[in-house]
């Protein structure tokens, strides 16, 4: 069986072995395949792992040994699922490798914006804190999440885990997702996207 790794760099930058892949068969790892390379570098693969180098339906049709694509990441967008379908080529993600990881970036930065550290951290270094007459050094006013309003639009696994985190620093949630069935989320107010803009602080 014949493995490949089409964009390996963006899965694994060095730090990690590509080893236990071997146990089941040749592997080839590319760190990156430009898009007019992915058929040269496929052909003849049972497996094919991605991550961004997209398998459309030229490719699928073109691979007659592909039995089986992986997406190392949470969507299918790279893959055309109709034509590997009609191929009987299971296609398969990986949902929940970057729930909470999304969600500590989306509070790092809003943080950023509303108590400005890495503005703060400059200016102290600059030793403008020390030269201030006041023991409490700001120079930008710093904003409480405590009691604002985080709107979230689209309730799917980094929607929720953003919004159990809003509750947690004492924001009110509201949500929107176009599926009903998300709607019901524990301690969020499931509106429409006009009253969302409209009331949320956040979105």
């Amino acid at each position: 069986m014949k493995i490949v790794v089409l964009d390996g760099h963006t899965l694994n930058p060095g730090d990690l072995s590509w080893d236990a892949l071997s146990q089941f068969g040749e592997c080839e790892v590319y760190e990156r395949t430009p898009p007019e390379e992915v058929l040269l570098r496929a052909r003849g693969a049972d497996i094919a792992l991605t991550n961004k180098a997209v398998l459309g339906r030229y490719e699928i049709e073109n691979l007659p040994d592909l039995r089986y694509i992986g997406v190392c990441a949470t969507g299918y967008n790279v893959v055309d699922v109709r034509a590997a379908r009609e191929r009987q080529i299971p296609v398969t993600n990986v949902p929940d490798y970057a729930t909470q990881s999304v969600t500590q970036v989306v509070f790092a930065l809003l943080l950023e914006l509303t108590n400005h550290v890495g503005h703060h951290a400059r200016t102290v270094r600059d030793g403008r804190w020390s030269a201030c007459e006041d023991f409490c050094y700001w120079d930008y006013p710093l904003i409480e999440l405590q009691g604002l309003t985080m709107g979230i639009v689209g309730l799917g696994r980094i929607g929720q885990a953003v919004a159990r985190l809003a509750a947690a620093f004492g924001m009110k949630v509201m949500g929107y997702d176009v599926d009903p069935a998300k709607s019901a989320l524990p301690g969020a107010e499931c509106v429409d996207l006009d009253t969302l803009f409209a009331q949320s602080d956040v979105v």
